[in-house]
């Protein structure tokens, strides 16, 4: 037997050994699943909550889709046994990128787990190609991309919904200062002003309006105001927030009037808006360098030199 077939015979005794211990793991799961399922289905119909064949196999899909969230959630608490001292950061991330449940950072983490697991089992599977020498380069460039996906995918995903949120937090911030100023000096506390702006903003703005919420209950239940509009801040991430936490605080430390202190951080808030609007009108023309360049460029040159290309080629076609 020369080398070739020899390479050949054990990339395919490699695969189909792959193939096989990933057909007993997923035979395995499946099995443990459906039979989680059926008992979960058992002691819902002996607690009378069944109602027929037809809710039996919406319980059985429920009970499936409950499975995998408590596989993925006892994953993501084993990495945060692991790593506790980032829960609170992460949970800090997850609520800026929209995420306000206790058990998010376990999920997620959970999902980050998951997605390795998938990579690595997807890697796995792709060696015998690699290693096969037909399609060594496709399977190569396979399992870089599942490698990428699964380590950096669940990071960009959260980040993209972060940087959305935030640029909405920015846009709809100058006119939360407006409304509150409007509701203070019209009478209203800063407390009851809140509650205002947040019945106002809720169909502009309705991801600011959630924390807006939370900071109203927050202060419902007693917390000060300091800390109140302090996790506000966290809670949204921008420098604005922050800034006006920071200057509720002061206002309250220094017993000066909220109402002026209010109009003069708006104030600054609307000429803060016109600087960055002005700054991307300067800064359109540099920007649109590029497309003229590559597209705009290349057609009017064409449409200039196509006339004279074609008057040169009559004339030395004569001759």
């Amino acid at each position: 037997m020369d080398p070739t077939q020899l390479q050949a015979a054990l990339s395919g005794a490699g695969a189909i050994l792959v193939l096989a211990g990933v057909g007993g793991v997923a035979w395995v799961a499946a099995t443990e699943l459906r039979l989680r399922a059926i008992r979960r289905g058992r002691m819902q119909t002996a607690g009378g909550g069944g109602y027929g064949a037809p809710a039996g196999h919406r319980t059985s899909g429920a009970g499936l889709g409950s499975q995998l969230l408590g596989g993925v959630r006892r994953l993501g608490q084993q990495a945060a046994v692991r790593d506790p001292a980032q829960l609170s950061v992460l949970r800090n991330r997850l609520m800026q990128a929209g995420f306000y449940n206790r058990e998010a950072p376990t999920i997620y983490l959970g999902v980050r787990a998951a997605a390795l697991a998938l990579a690595t089992l997807g890697v796995v599977v792709l060696l015998p190609l690699i290693a096969g020498g037909k399609g060594g380069m496709g399977g190569i460039a396979m399992a870089g991309v599942m490698a990428g996906v699964a380590i950096l995918g669940p990071d960009q995903v959260l980040k993209m919904r972060r940087t959305t949120r935030e640029r909405e937090y920015s846009d709809g911030f100058p006119d939360l200062l407006d409304l509150l100023v409007a509701s203070v000096e019209a009478g209203l506390s800063l407390d009851a002003a809140v509650t205002r702006v947040t019945e106002e903003l809720a169909r502009r703005y309705p991801n600011l309006t959630v924390h807006l919420r939370f900071l109203v209950l927050e202060l419902r239940a007693g917390k000060s105001r300091k800390d109140a509009w302090s996790a506000f801040a966290d809670r949204l991430g921008i420098d604005d927030a922050r800034q006006l936490a920071t200057m509720l605080r002061q206002a309250e430390e220094m017993g000066t009037s909220l109402g002026d202190t209010l109009t003069v951080f708006s104030q600054d808030m609307r000429a803060k808006r016109m600087l960055r609007a002005e700054e991307k009108a300067l800064a359109l023309s540099a920007k649109l360098t590029v497309p003229l360049i590559l597209f705009i460029f290349p057609c009017l040159l064409g449409s200039l030199m196509l006339p004279a290309a074609a008057r040169l080629m009559q004339v030395f076609g004569k001759h």
